[in-house]
């Protein structure tokens, strides 16, 4: 696995910044869920920037998700990710078709429609910190610099970008997020702005071969940027067989008992991964035996 995320500061600690290159991630996603190019495009873009989120957080045990509920054809989209750099998630409907937003540009914000962002975070603490914005315009990197100002009051850049190649395979995916610490000077922020405004996509970046480091330095090269960390990124689901075999164990007593009359095997997806799980009549027994002792 070649994906990583790099975080740095700039203007003496003012300003912090974490970038991603998540292809491989955002390939084997694709690749799982059996999305269009579409759904690959706005899937990974939610991806990558949970997996950048999660990298904020501290405890070994901590958890983001990220859930766009729109209006379009793609419906949820969820994605879970970590402290280390695992991620995963899916989306509601893997099969879009929708026109070009222009030529050889795809159409996130209409495939993903109006709606809601929600944002939980569980650190660990009695109650898990959630924040809700509204969709500004479903494109995802957008939506989340809104949020960040508004729910958490962190004046924020987003960029993210997936390139799907003409046999829908995953080219290239990554992103920034560039944020504005409270004692930041206007200077500094104008200057971040101005480059923003002149800096090409991060799929183009990306596919002239630049890294995550490389990208932090185009928009904060000149003030002062400092690489702290490496971290490596992958596409991780943690369900197995027994995990599901718990989740089984916790339905109405009742719709177990119709499984097993029903005398036939089951089968359980796991919605994040599309990994599936045979059960048996016999299995489902033992399931509810253990449940009634």
């Amino acid at each position: 696995m070649n994906d990583y995320i790099v975080r740095g500061i700039a203007a003496g600690g003012t300003v912090r910044a974490f970038a991603a290159d998540t292809t491989e991630t955002v390939a084997y996603a694709a690749e799982k869920h059996e999305t269009y190019p579409v759904v690959s495009a706005a899937l990974g873009r939610t991806l990558t920037a949970a997996a950048m989120m999660g990298s904020m957080m501290k405890g070994e045990d901590d958890l983001i998700t990220l859930t766009i509920k729109g209006d379009g054809p793609i419906g949820n989209i969820t994605v879970t990710a970590d402290s280390k750099g695992n991620v995963k998630g899916f989306a509601g409907n893997p099969i879009v078709d929708i026109p070009l937003k222009g030529p050889a540009k795809l159409d996130v914000g209409g495939a993903v429609g109006n709606g809601t962002l929600t944002v939980v975070m569980d650190l660990g603490l009695s109650e898990p910190y959630n924040g809700m914005v509204e969709l500004q315009t479903g494109e995802i990197g957008d939506d989340l610099a809104y949020y960040f100002t508004v729910s958490e009051q962190t004046p924020s850049a987003v960029g993210l970008g997936v390139m799907v190649d003409t046999d829908w395979s995953i080219r290239h995916s990554g992103g920034f997020i560039v944020q504005m610490m409270p004692d930041v000077e206007e200077s500094t922020i104008e200057a971040i702005e101005d480059r923003l405004a002149n800096i090409s996509s991060v799929t183009d970046m990306l596919d002239r071969g630049m890294s995550p480091e490389d990208i932090l330095k185009e928009i904060l090269g000149d003030l002062g940027l400092e690489i702290t960390e490496k971290s490596p990124v992958q596409f991780h689901c943690n369900c197995d067989k027994e995990r599901v075999s718990s989740a089984l164990a916790t339905i109405q007593t009742a719709d177990l008992q119709e499984m097993i009359d029903d005398g036939k095997e089951i089968e359980v997806k796991c919605y994040f991964c599309n990994s599936t799980y045979d059960f048996t009549v016999e299995e489902l027994q033992e399931i509810l035996n253990s449940r009634l002792g």
